[in-house]
């Protein structure tokens, strides 16, 4: 077994572990979904998430499976703003907006500059949009098109976690200076700030990955990051499969994500929210499983601490 100092888990090796992506059509969102959140104010709204289908991100991360449903070259002028039509005339009406893209809004290649205008003119009447973009993208693009929103831009920015070794290895080509550059541009112009939080990525044990997502959520809101959402770190990516297969990581187990939301909410610093998709695999109790998920739901709504879910899968465990 290789030393983690001796893994080289660059590009090339990342791309090399990869299979093939999903069949997918410029002209289309590749998922669009309505749902409930509790807003910063407080109050429980609807909201519409489209996932666009562009151009794969430029930064290969270790852990991304996003990469799955993008295309190879970049989507022609004015197929972004028709997406958005679509998914708009499908949905039932809401007045908040997520436009997740696979990687970076503000990456040209993906979203042309050119339909910033188009696609704020769709969103006229909107209250709140969010998008999201690596922090090394965050700059005028980014200050032109919330110039031109007749909304409220938040950003989602993926910090990962702030264990200094492991940011590096996750291939992601930032640092937390970089993070906090871009935290204090949007703040100092009014843009509220998400952080994508990763609960036990690669290299770190399950104490150690609880410990560092709850740094890691203390870190974002000081830096003045208003939302935190985390994420359970999964395979399925290709190379998070090596990696699961060579020892060097395993995902985490639904304990750990109910104790990281717990004390993020406990923080009442700003809201905080899990990832409840696939929690199927991260659960090895199907006796609980279903509590376990109502919980978390019900948390990420109401962002109160709920009763612990008593069960025998947990009477060894010190959560």
């Amino acid at each position: 077994m290789l030393k983690i100092s001796e893994l080289n888990l660059d590009d090339d090796w990342i791309l090399s572990h990869r299979g093939k992506k999903n069949s997918v059509d410029y002209n289309r969102p590749y998922a669009c979904f309505v749902e409930k959140e509790r807003t910063a104010r407080g109050t429980l709204e609807d909201v519409a998430t489209v996932f666009l289908t562009n151009k794969e991100c430029p930064f290969h991360c270790l852990m991304c499976d996003l990469w799955k449903n993008t295309t190879d070259h970049k989507v022609p002028r004015g197929a972004i703003p028709s997406q958005i039509r679509w998914a708009l005339q499908k949905l039932s009406p809401v007045k908040h907006i997520k436009l997740y893209n696979s990687g970076n809004f503000f990456d040209e290649q993906a979203i042309p500059k050119e339909d910033y205008e188009a696609i704020a003119s769709i969103l006229t009447g909107f209250n709140t949009v969010v998008i999201e973009s690596h922090p090394k993208l965050i700059g005028k693009k980014c200050l032109l098109f919330n110039d031109m929103l007749n909304a409220e831009l938040q950003v989602s920015i993926g910090l990962e976690t702030v264990h200094p070794d492991v940011l590096s290895l996750l291939n992601k080509q930032m640092s937390l200076i970089d993070f906090e550059k871009s935290i204090k541009i949007l703040s100092k112009h009014g843009i509220k700030s998400r952080a994508f939080i990763l609960l036990k990525p690669p290299f770190l044990n399950e104490d150690e990955g609880v410990s560092w997502a709850k740094r890691s959520i203390v870190y974002a809101f000081e830096t003045g990051v208003e939302c935190c959402v985390v994420i359970p770190t999964r395979s399925g990516n290709g190379a998070m499969d090596w990696l699961h297969a060579n020892q060097y990581f395993s995902p985490p187990n639904i304990y750990s994500l109910e104790d990281v939301l717990e004390y993020g909410i406990q923080l009442n610093r700003g809201r905080v929210f899990a990832d409840l998709w696939d929690l199927e695999i991260f659960s090895d109790c199907d006796k609980c499983l279903i509590n376990r998920k109502q919980r978390l739901h019900d948390m990420n709504l109401q962002q109160e601490t709920k009763e612990e879910v008593r069960c025998s899968c947990t009477s060894s465990l010190n959560y």
